[in-house]
């Protein structure tokens, strides 16, 4: 990415509307902007080849800056990477305990190889 213009941050908004679908725009935005201030100016260009439906559902989504959860009017710092994350379809302790009721408790983890006679986990 290119340097940004003296009083420009330069930040990359990323988001993915569905499963293996990413996307990742480059943006710089006046220096002293928001979460909330650089995402309406990066809506206001409409990026090309960004389905509307994605770009309006993005506001609906949780912010955050580098993997972590912000509020929308986290101040951005140059080199901020904005993520905008879903909700989880499935919790994912839940969906722990269906793999290993699928796959036999016989078979994995502590369980693979056990002496014949010894009590379970050992």
């Amino acid at each position: 990415m290119a340097e940004p213009e003296t009083g420009l941050l330069a930040v990359v908004f990323c988001w993915s509307v569905r499963a293996r679908q990413v996307h990742e725009y480059p943006l710089s935005v006046p220096a002293g902007s928001t979460v909330q201030t650089a995402t309406a100016q990066w809506m206001a260009l409409q990026p090309q080849g960004i389905p509307a439906e994605d770009l309006a559902c993005v506001t609906g989504l949780q912010p955050g800056i580098w993997g972590r959860k912000v509020a929308w009017t986290q101040g951005l710092q140059s080199g901020d990477r904005i993520e905008f994350y879903r909700e989880l379809q499935v919790d994912p302790k839940v969906a722990r305990r269906q793999r290993f009721k699928r796959q036999g408790k016989g078979r994995t983890g502590l369980f693979a190889n056990r002496k014949t006679g010894s009590a379970a986990g050992y």
